[in-house]
């Protein structure tokens, strides 16, 4: 009798085991001071999450114009982030193995050590652990911009493939620190850019990337093992809005709107915008004050 073997991945991927357990997530002293400020602040707070490729720095902007509508901004890290993009580009293998699940828990001991409930808002892979949150009904309002993908969400478009797929391809992505060169850059974020300025941004905010959170939500509707998936059916979610860019290489408009479709059937409010000519960089490039004013605008709505 002969046997034929199922269809890859039939174990688990590094990190997607559901028997791994990780050591607690550290938060940083930055962190806490930035806790310790909201809590006394008694403002509603608002935890910005980057995603890959970039720092908690890149929000800066975000967080002062949050701050002075009143709000009390956070912008935690995924666990070992470098300080500056200085330090990251000297150490780029500190990104390497951080998983989904590392990233969702270290920004959930954030989240539990405010006092009041916060507005979650992420930004590509962060746009997804912003969702993972809300599914755990952490957040008072969520706004997840160019969000990745988790399980349920089908839709893969020729043009990811062409900018992520020779990373999926390959087995040895799941372990490393992957470094876009600047013509990836510029395909996958800045294709809505001229030339100077995707040059400029990708300068001054480009940091390595975590190989295994790629892997894991490039096999979301593969691996049953996945940690990229999303309780979107939790009453306690609250609001949601999805924001993406029109011309996104990242997370085209048909990942976007297969994200919302999924969501609207949660009770709470589900909202999605299309922000026009924009691409992935939407939330660093020169017209980041429209995003954030989107955000922002549905945000006062229900916080």
């Amino acid at each position: 009798m002969t046997t034929t073997a199922p269809e890859a991945p039939v174990a688990p991927l590094v990190g997607d085991d559901p028997s791994t357990s990780y050591p607690p997530p550290a938060t940083t002293e930055r962190e806490l001071k930035q806790i310790e400020r909201a809590n006394a602040s008694k403002a509603t707070p608002v935890v910005f999450i980057h995603g890959l490729w970039l720092l908690p720095s890149s929000w800066d902007p975000w967080a002062t114009m949050f701050e002075e509508a009143g709000y009390a901004a956070l912008t935690p890290s995924w666990p070992d982030d470098p300080e500056t993009v200085a330090a990251a580009r000297a150490n780029p293998k500190v990104f390497a193995g951080k998983t989904l699940k590392q990233i969702a828990d270290h920004t959930t001991e954030v989240v539990n050590a405010l006092e009041r409930k916060p507005v979650l808002i992420g930004h590509s892979t962060g746009g997804l652990v912003a969702q993972m949150l809300a599914g755990r009904g952490l957040g008072a309002a969520t706004v997840a911009i160019d969000p990745g993908v988790f399980r349920g969400v089908l839709p893969l478009p020729l043009v990811v493939l062409k900018g992520v797929g020779p990373f999926l391809i390959n087995p040895l992505t799941r372990g490393r620190a992957l470094t876009l060169t600047f013509d990836q850059f510029k395909f996958s974020w800045a294709n809505a850019l001229d030339e100077a300025e995707a040059r400029k941004l990708y300068d001054t905010f480009h940091v390595a990337g975590s190989g295994i959170a790629l892997v894991q939500m490039g096999n979301a509707n593969i691996n049953p093992w996945t940690e990229s998936k999303v309780n979107t059916r939790n009453p306690d979610r609250g609001p949601l809005l999805i924001v993406d860019g029109e011309k996104d290489h990242t997370v085209p408009w048909a990942i976007a709107n297969a994200t919302y479709k999924l969501q609207r059937r949660n009770p709470g409010v589900t909202e999605i915008v299309k922000i026009p000519n924009r691409g992935h960089a939407l939330t660093i490039d020169s017209g980041w004050r429209e995003v954030a004013q989107t955000a922002l605008t549905f945000v006062k709505r229900f916080v």
